[in-house]
């Protein structure tokens, strides 16, 4: 990854945390867009990295949206000929990921902030949290495919339609957070949840994240068929006997990529 200016990356135990830090409130403009992409795009031939923690440094927001100045004042100092390129990007390379993303929530997820949580894995929120997207309140519209992947299409319309913020807890009771905790446990419950998944063959996490990938839209036969291929694939590496082994010996695997 090439130095960022908005984006801090740490690994420690295979789990990288990727903070966000752009004052006050984790504004999206296109570099911040871009700096996230690289990140989560440098997993791919990383495998000191085994799952990944994504968080906010400001205390005011998770991330609190697209950065309006930069959408019209910006506009008239530079040609963009696709201006929803950086934020797909952005989005895709979440959602791509080569292993999984937590989304440690500690504030407003608003809009393009709401869209980049939809894209994680998993999803742990403080008591803080809130989810909306208010872009038809400022002009705009878009997100509401990605909230349709936390919640039905009802709740989905009704939100978009009016702007309004949602609470952590709704959503928990809703299926998309699997957790609400007290804000100063967030990002603790984050890395204990991720270190559980870093204790998991690294090989077969990533199989896993890219089988699930490919199969959330497939119809039944062909999803289920396509994740038989994929315990096909797993089973040639050595780390899969590995798994079986320690399990039937009851000790900790011993996986060395291969």
């Amino acid at each position: 990854m090439t130095s960022a200016e908005f984006v801090r990356m740490e690994v420690t135990d295979h789990i990288a945390t990727v903070t966000i830090d752009r004052p006050p409130v984790n504004a999206m403009n296109r570099q911040l867009y871009r700096e996230i992409a690289d990140a989560f795009r440098s997993f791919e031939d990383n495998r000191d990295v085994h799952v990944a923690i994504l968080a906010s440094a400001s205390e005011r927001a998770f991330l609190a949206g697209a950065d309006l100045r930069e959408r019209f004042e910006g506009a008239t100092r530079e040609v963009v000929l696709d201006a929803g390129k950086a934020a797909r990007d952005c989005f895709w390379a979440i959602y791509d990921c080569a292993v999984p993303v937590i989304a440690a929530v500690n504030g407003p997820a608003l809009g393009a902030g709401l869209a980049v949580v939809a894209c994680c894995d998993v999803i742990i929120a403080s008591e803080r949290a809130v989810f909306g997207l208010p872009e038809i309140t400022v002009g705009l519209l878009g997100g509401g495919s990605h909230l349709l992947r936390m919640v039905g299409p009802y709740r989905m319309r009704q939100a978009f339609y009016t702007g309004e913020r949602m609470p952590a807890e709704e959503l928990y009771r809703l299926g998309a957070v699997a957790k609400v905790v007290p804000h100063e446990a967030l990002l603790d419950e984050a890395r204990a949840l991720a270190a559980e998944i870093a204790a998991k063959s690294p090989i077969a996490v990533r199989l896993a994240k890219e089988a699930l990938n490919r199969v959330e839209h497939l119809p039944l036969k062909e999803a289920y068929r396509t994740e038989q291929d994929y315990t096909a694939r797993l089973r040639t590496f050595e780390d899969s006997a590995e798994a079986a082994r320690a399990f039937l010996e009851k000790r900790p695997p011993r996986f060395q990529w291969r």
